[in-house]
């Protein structure tokens, strides 16, 4: 089959869905997904990882978009970590683009309807579904407690768009500091919020020195959700604070991965009984972003009972988190 493309694109032989990420091989989908399509009465939909650089070259990117595109059987696809690069890569590539993905400028599912090559955002629906299962209605209003988000990329900005949403004002932060290394993520974030209506106090830090993030988190109120939406612990070694850091009395502290280091977890484990706080992995959020973007590949709904089904799939395979206590932070009062 002859396609006019400057891409090389492959004729896949099977309705094959694409994992779009840094090192897919080791992500848990690998052996889930054929349980779920089974469920799902799709057995013959299989799924490929596609591993780029962090950052990878913008031709890279449009290769991959074109594969999609162009080969018939190429059904669509979830993108993790390549969001904001691979939609400012291929852009003109996409036939439409939902709502979601215009205004945080990423995509996280590619989809094909009719011939056409569709994206969609579905962070700051997956990342609220996630958020709201463990704070509850009126979080915010009940304790007073701020935003700290470390990363200024897709999840921070729709955990941001989400929470801007919230038509109940107990529902709402009073203030969400987000913290970046790179000024570029954190004035696109700028921008989305000036766009927006909100009451919600936004605050854009541009650091990359532990310490003073360190210096910041011990500043945040009591009650306060922090977030570790940087990638640290999984895509890239480390944590954006030190193991000396001190979390809010009360706080929530949200690493959004399931797997790798996850150092951010374990240090927040180290003050779990110390300062009270409720610490949570990224298992949900990994549920809620894989879900929906097959529905949206596969034109299937998955909610529900179909949601839990596939949910108690999952969770048998689901790899085993051990806290390992480090002895700085659990010296911590």
């Amino acid at each position: 089959m002859s396609i006019k493309t400057p891409y090389p694109v492959i004729t896949k032989k099977v309705p094959t869905f694409y994992f779009i990420g840094v090192t897919t091989a080791k992500s848990s989908i690998m052996k889930v997904f054929p349980r779920w399509m089974a469920a799902l009465g799709r057995e013959e939909v299989v799924i490929e990882g596609i591993d780029h650089a962090i950052h990878d070259d913008a031709e890279a990117y449009r290769a991959t978009v074109a594969q999609i595109k162009y080969d018939p059987l190429s059904l669509g696809g979830l993108v993790t970590t390549h969001k904001i690069d691979l939609l400012e890569a291929a852009r003109d590539m996409f036939d439409e683009l939902h709502s979601s993905a215009q205004l945080t400028g990423e995509v996280s599912s590619i989809s094909k309807r009719d011939g056409r090559l569709i994206g969609h955002a579905k962070d700051p629906l997956t990342s609220g579904l996630s958020m709201d299962a463990f704070l509850g209605a009126g979080y915010f209003g009940r304790t007073g407690g701020h935003v700290l988000c470390f990363g200024a990329g897709g999840s921070g900005k729709a955990m941001a768009l989400h929470l801007i949403n919230k038509t109940n004002a107990a529902d709402r932060p009073a203030r969400f500091v987000v913290v970046n290394r790179s000024a570029g993520r954190l004035e696109s974030m700028r921008q989305m919020v000036l766009s927006l209506q909100t009451d919600i106090a936004f605050e854009y830090i541009q650091n990359a020195d532990p310490q003073v993030n360190n210096a910041i988190l011990e500043s945040m109120p009591e009650g306060t959700l922090v977030v570790n939406a940087t990638g640290m612990g999984k895509d890239t070694p480390g944590s954006p604070i030190t193991d000396r850091a001190l979390f809010p009395r009360r706080a929530i502290a949200w690493e959004i991965n399931y797997r790798g280091e996850l150092d951010f977890w374990h240090q927040a484990m180290a003050q779990k009984e110390s300062r009270e706080l409720m610490v949570e992995d990224g298992w949900l959020y990994f549920l809620h972003g894989w879900t929906q973007v097959i529905a949206e590949v596969l034109h299937i709904p998955i909610e529900g009972d179909t949601f839990d089904r596939l949910a108690e799939i999952a969770e048998a395979l689901r790899p085993p988190l051990i806290y390992t206590p480090r002895p700085a932070a659990s010296s911590l009062g």
